[in-house]
């Protein structure tokens, strides 16, 4: 059985066992990628906070040796002008064109906000919409529908508009690019693997998931460091993080802003990093760099990163980078237009 993290000192990580090496998640399914996210618990954790946000909680005094229970407050607006018996449909439609994401946690969001409801989806994630697609319809008690509209639309409409934005990058990689596109942690707090599973479901690659399933080593790591005394900092720090961990990690990659920092690296034994991280260099630097590791460690992959866009993205596709990294497809994605429409 996998044991959690444990600190010593002062707070710092011991070794940690875990007993199954996490999956590739640029390799699974749609499906399996969010029952792998739903497993971690933070799906529910997400929902049942976006719960309480809109329906209140208000915590009762309790009896003599009893705990009190929060409950929810409830929707005012609808017990006051709706029947709890009424029953409806609806359906949640595409208002704009774009790629759908999070039609996989309408099962999660119904149990919590509508039990009663149930809803049959009409497309799946990862589909390309026309406006006025019908994406799912939803039946059950009215009441019931109506608490579930805002934190599901909220939640779809900004899932889809990062998957259609994800697209928009994958599609401008010219066809003979040997780079994939990879997503950040420049996530929205409390979203991150739905806006990774969003990422995925518009045809991008999820980079690491948080800071403890993969090693990145940045300049804020590195200060202080002579340039001569670079690499050995990165192979000792390589070692260290192989050691705390039981399993093998996703990678270790160290991000560099100059030639001369890659040059330093192209001295570690093959092996040391798996990726290199060239942060805002132009695609004369990066073809430059490309040229490098194949002349010394043709198997270490090469990343760009910063300042990445839709009109520089095609040329820096073409440098001989294997992964091009942007943190726009999600911290600037733009919600794709959703609403719930109730059918007659």
């Amino acid at each position: 059985m996998a044991r959690g993290r444990r600190l010593s000192g002062r707070g710092r990580l011991r070794r940690v066992h875990c007993a199954v090496p996490a999956p590739d998640l640029n390799a699974l399914p749609l499906p399996d990628l969010y029952a792998h996210f739903h497993a971690t618990g933070l799906i529910t954790r997400l929902i049942d906070l976006a719960r309480d946000e809109d329906l209140g909680l208000s915590t009762p005094r309790a009896h003599p040796g009893e705990a009190a229970s929060p409950q929810s407050l409830g929707d005012i607006t609808t017990a006051a002008c709706i029947d709890p018996h009424l029953t409806a449909r609806a359906n949640i439609v595409a208002r704009a064109p774009g790629v759908i994401a999070g039609l996989a946690a309408l099962p999660d969001l119904l149990r919590t906000l509508a039990p009663a409801c149930s809803a049959t989806p009409h497309v799946a994630d990862g589909a390309r919409v026309h406006a006025n697609t019908t994406l799912c319809e939803v039946s059950g008690p009215l009441d019931e529908m109506l608490e579930f509209e805002r934190t599901t639309l909220n939640l779809l409409s900004r899932l889809s508009g990062i998957a259609t934005r994800t697209a928009q990058f994958v599609a401008a990689l010219p066809t003979a690019s040997r780079a994939r596109l990879y997503d950040t942690r420049k996530t929205t707090p409390g979203l991150r693997v739905l806006e990774k599973y969003a990422v995925r479901c518009g045809g991008g690659c999820c980079h690491r998931i948080g800071l403890y399933d993969a090693v990145l080593i940045k300049d804020n790591h590195l200060a202080g460091v002579p340039r001569n005394k670079l690499a050995s900092a990165i192979r000792a720090a390589a070692v260290r993080a192989r050691a705390i961990t039981q399993h093998p990690l996703q990678f270790i990659e160290v991000e560099v802003d100059s030639l001369d920092q890659f040059a330093e690296l192209l001295t570690l034994p093959p092996g040391t990093i798996d990726i290199v991280l060239l942060d805002n260099m132009g695609p004369s630097q990066l073809r430059d760099a490309a040229a490098m590791r194949e002349a010394k460690h043709p198997a270490l992959q090469l990343e760009a990163s910063g300042g990445i866009t839709l009109a520089t993205l095609p040329e820096i596709a073409t440098t001989g980078v294997d992964r091009i990294s942007t943190g726009s497809i999600t911290h600037s994605a733009v919600a794709l237009d959703l609403a719930m429409v109730l059918v007659a």
